[in-house]
């Protein structure tokens, strides 16, 4: 993937301008409380009323801004409402995660984690060690590739299409073990079957003789916020094992998403 840097920003004059703008308007919004007409966003940001149509144009369409009933006003929309909550709850998360995975580990006897989108990335943010002599271990602050991992490759699977697109027309496999996944092809094989699961594996695909099982925790409005996997050696790993975890996957992601999204 291509990461952003600030030689490959465009910080011309225009842009800059148009991006305080943006934020601007967004601040003027939320801070004020109340639906605003053109004229009045006009007047409180000094922008001239044929800058800012073509402004709040794009916004409307982009789920940004609403235009109210009468037609005469602008309000926050539900991307930018969706935004805001989704970040709050991959936040929350952490917190909230520690007891379902103590939870998962009593239930299963093996190590898991809790893992969070970084950049594109999968990141552990929080993780129980086993109670076996021979386990997982999966350390705070680890990362892997999003295709290599069941963590990640949950999380892949339920990115934005447009995520997904850029990322399988960059990602450059690396093989961490003889097993890691390398085309293009296979990984999106694993994405549709993911996706009618809810499930993803990894056979020793990251760490040699360690095999994940992931599940995703969606938003209300099925964003991605984070993956539960559990990490087991692969002698220990047959049907029944197969059985037992996605069993306890399937109740701590329902369970941690309960308190998450709120009921309406």
């Amino acid at each position: 993937m291509r990461t952003l840097t600030p030689e490959s920003l465009d910080t011309s004059p225009a842009a800059v301008k148009s991006a305080d703008r943006v934020l601007d308007l967004f601040e003027l919004l939320a801070r004020g409380g109340r639906d605003m007409s053109h004229t009045e966003i006009s007047e409180a940001l000094e922008i001239p009323k044929s800058s800012l149509s073509q402004l709040l144009k794009t916004m409307v369409a982009r789920d940004y801004l609403e235009i109210t009933s009468s037609g005469r006003g602008y309000r926050l929309g539900q991307a930018f409402r969706t935004l805001s909550y989704s970040v709050g709850c991959a936040q929350d998360m952490v917190s909230l995660a520690q007891p379902f995975l103590e939870e998962l580990t009593r239930e299963t006897g093996e190590s898991c984690a809790l893992n969070q989108i970084k950049d594109d990335m999968a990141e552990v943010t929080a993780t129980v060690l086993g109670p076996a002599r021979l386990v997982a271990h999966m350390r705070l602050g680890d990362r892997a590739p999003l295709y290599a991992t069941s963590g990640g490759k949950v999380i892949l699977a339920h990115m934005p299409d447009e995520f997904q697109r850029q990322y399988l027309a960059n990602v450059r496999f690396e093989p961490a073990t003889p097993r890691t996944l390398s085309s293009v092809g296979g990984l999106k094989k694993q994405i549709a079957a993911i996706r009618a699961s809810g499930f993803a594996y990894s056979y020793e695909e990251w760490t040699p003789g360690i095999v994940g099982i992931a599940t995703g925790v969606l938003g209300a409005d099925g964003y991605i916020l984070g993956a539960l996997n559990v990490a087991l050696p692969a002698p220990r790993f047959n049907e029944a094992a197969q059985a037992k975890c996605e069993h306890a996957l399937r109740r701590a992601t329902e369970g941690l998403r309960r308190l998450l999204v709120p009921r309406r």
